[in-house]
């Protein structure tokens, strides 16, 4: 029986977006951080954008890339 390997988020935004909408911990992944912090930059509104499906937090992965590049463009400015 063959099992199924989570894609890592750190390589779908790279080659492109990927079909589903991200985790919380899809995010703590992708930016090497705590899961914690994840919750705490969307408490401070800082982080990327989020939405709640029912109960659960998402994110898009075109906004997170986006935010990614605010946060390099302010750094090289």
């Amino acid at each position: 029986m063959a099992t199924t390997a989570t894609p890592d988020p750190r390589t779908a935004l790279r080659n492109g977006l990927p079909d589903r909408y991200l985790t919380p911990e899809d995010i703590a992944a992708l930016l090497s951080v705590p899961l914690e912090t994840v919750y705490a930059w969307r408490k401070k509104r800082s982080g990327p954008p989020g939405f709640r499906v029912g109960k659960h937090l998402r994110f898009d992965p075109a906004a997170v890339h986006a935010w990614i590049k605010t946060l390099t463009d302010h750094e090289a400015a």
